[in-house]
């Protein structure tokens, strides 16, 4: 109602004007009908102040119980949504209303459900087993971003030495072409702790996307993951990743990307579905970004997913590509000497130093530590146009 959304607008501008992350627990029917035109202000005051608020504060919604109607804009309008399994229901237009208008039968929660909205549409990024979960998720996801856009992500003091080398990383990629490796192991392995926290884990899996940390310092990171769809970007990935970018480059998150991807998704459905668009969603995110941008190239990258996954040519500030890395135009290209072409990429300027996987994170704490007083002047204008 009117009253209510008074209330929460007084909320959001306060925590604008203090410059600390908006929390909303969600569990509403909707707008108060008996209200009318009142009930459809409130809500438009606080769908404004999202927006106000997007960039400059984290914002997160936590949907405990249904979320329906109007009052399911202002959580897609946040950074982050949290569901719980079983509990969580989100939806436009309820199941009663589906099956009135277009006789289609369908329960809630496969409607929009926690894992419907995780899995399927990726309106959500998070799935919790319970409350409990919920909120312990919540205070993990807060330990990686600052408070605020001008602030820096916080530190965390660690054990875990920045000249450590992970040995088992030199034999992670097969030598057999085909047979693919968990680019999250590979992550695992090289960040503070083997701690990497991932956003919408069960949506678009042939992309990672997450934080972790280097030398205690807070990453943004994005990986091609070969598991699932050779690691491929498709429409999902591409959203997904896009997404990502922006919100770290933000809050001023450094990325490290971690790329092994072939081409963009060969499928009819995609072209049709629009994957030109949305694949330029991420190139757009990547030049745009001004934050400390570093790639990591551990196997494949041909084509235009080498283009897409922030090469020097999107602004990358620095490319290392491991000894096992191979560059080329297209997939079907035989490299002879992978080894050679590598070291020619190398000489023509597209990558900065071939490394051994094993060396991988003492040179990315190094070079982070050089980037920490990257500027970067940008022409002035009133914002882009990202290919939406």
């Amino acid at each position: 109602g009117e009253m209510h959304a008074e209330k929460i607008c007084k909320v959001m501008d306060m925590a604008m004007k203090m410059g600390a992350p908006m929390i909303g627990l969600l569990d509403s029917g909707g707008a108060r009908i008996q209200e009318g035109v009142d009930a459809m202000y409130g809500y438009g005051s606080i769908f404004y102040r999202n927006t106000l608020a997007s960039g400059v504060i984290p914002q997160i919604s936590v949907i405990v119980g249904s979320c329906a109607g109007g009052a399911s804009y202002s959580p897609a309008l946040t950074d982050y949504i949290f569901m719980v399994k079983d509990i969580s229901k989100m939806f436009i237009t309820g199941p009663e209303v589906v099956k009135a208008i277009t006789g289609e039968i369908i329960d809630a929660q496969e409607l929009g459900g926690t894992m419907t909205h995780n899995k399927i549409s990726g309106v959500a990024h998070f799935a919790a087993e319970d409350e409990e979960d919920c909120f312990a998720m919540i205070k993990k996801l807060l330990s990686y971003i600052p408070s605020n856009n001008m602030e820096k992500p916080p530190y965390l003091e660690t054990e875990d030495s920045i000249d450590r080398q992970e040995e088992s990383l030199n034999a992670i990629i097969p030598d057999e072409k085909g047979i693919f490796y968990d680019m999250q192991e590979v992550i695992e392995k090289i960040v503070d702790n083997q701690e990497f926290f991932q956003t919408m884990p069960y949506f678009a899996p042939n992309i990672l996307t997450g934080f972790a940390r280097i030398g205690g310092e807070s990453i943004g990171i994005i990986a091609n993951q070969p598991k699932f769809k050779s690691g491929c970007l498709d429409i999902d990935a591409s959203d997904k990743t896009a997404r990502h970018i922006q919100f770290c480059d933000a809050f001023n998150i450094p990325l490290v990307s971690f790329v092994d991807s072939v081409e963009y998704s060969p499928e009819i459905r995609q072209e049709l579905d629009g994957i030109i668009r949305h694949s330029a969603k991420v190139v757009y995110a990547y030049a745009e970004a001004s934050v400390p941008k570093i790639t990591i190239i551990t196997r494949k990258a041909y084509g235009s997913a080498y283009l897409a996954m922030c090469p020097h040519e999107l602004g990358a500030d620095q490319v290392f590509a491991w000894t096992t890395a191979q560059i080329a135009l297209e997939e079907s290209e035989e490299i002879e000497d992978p080894l050679a072409s590598l070291y020619l990429a190398a000489k023509r300027g597209m990558v900065d130093m071939v490394i051994e996987p094993k060396e991988t994170r003492p040179i990315l704490s190094i070079t982070l530590k050089k980037l920490t007083t990257k500027m970067k002047k940008r022409q002035a204008k009133k914002h882009g146009t990202i290919p939406m």
